[in-house]
């Protein structure tokens, strides 16, 4: 119901003008979710001023898609770094260890998973990192490709006319990474273990 001039009446809600405002909203925040959930938004939260150390014995997966992007922290420093997406990634093992000034002195802060447990394993893992290293079999690969047209990664792709690269079925033995970001959706990690240490090892 509605007045003459086409209002709602008061205490009551005008729906059409309420559907024309929550349905793009909704599509919105749909977007969004998927975004995230495909590892597009990686670089979307402020990193912390140091980078960590990424392992793990081998990593495989049937995807791979790279090109350069620059993380910030929280103070908009610039980070150059790698972005790389991994899809469906298996992991024999993950260790992952940052060292944080506090009080106390130098702790390393360290996250291990797999092993004896069981495979680690993450939807659409995305790693900001410095430097990869480790011995490589790639499947199909393409060097140069536009960094706007990377399909081999959902959701993985950079600004149009830079440079990227992808390949299908990588695997990655004695893999070591010094990362800034790192995110994946649905992780599994079998076996965790979190340590905070004074005397502690890093993971390399």
């Amino acid at each position: 119901m509605s007045t003459p001039n086409g209002t709602a009446p008061e205490g009551r809600t005008a729906w059409k003008k309420t559907a024309a405002v929550a349905v793009p909203a909704v599509l919105a925040v749909g977007a969004l979710a998927a975004a995230m959930a495909q590892g597009a938004l990686a670089a979307s939260f402020a990193v912390s001023g140091s980078n960590f150390q990424v392992a793990s014995g081998k990593l495989t997966s049937a995807g791979l898609a790279s090109y350069v992007h620059t993380d910030r922290d929280a103070d908009d420093h610039g980070h150059p770094v790698a972005l790389l997406g991994i899809g469906k990634a298996d992991l024999t093992d993950i260790c992952q260890a940052a060292r944080v000034e506090t009080p106390v002195g130098t702790v390393v802060f360290k996250l291990t998973a797999g092993g004896d447990a069981g495979p680690v394993r993450a939807d659409n893992l995305v790693i900001d990192g410095e430097d990869l290293v480790g011995d490589a079999r790639f499947g199909t690969a393409q060097i140069g490709r536009d960094a706007g047209a990377l399909d081999a990664v959902p959701g993985v792709k950079g600004p149009r006319g830079k440079f990227g690269l992808q390949a299908g079925n990588i695997e990655v033995a004695g893999v070591k990474s010094h990362a800034w970001s790192a995110t994946g959706g649905n992780f599994r990690l079998k076996g965790l273990r979190v340590s905070v240490s004074l005397d502690g090892r890093t993971c390399f």
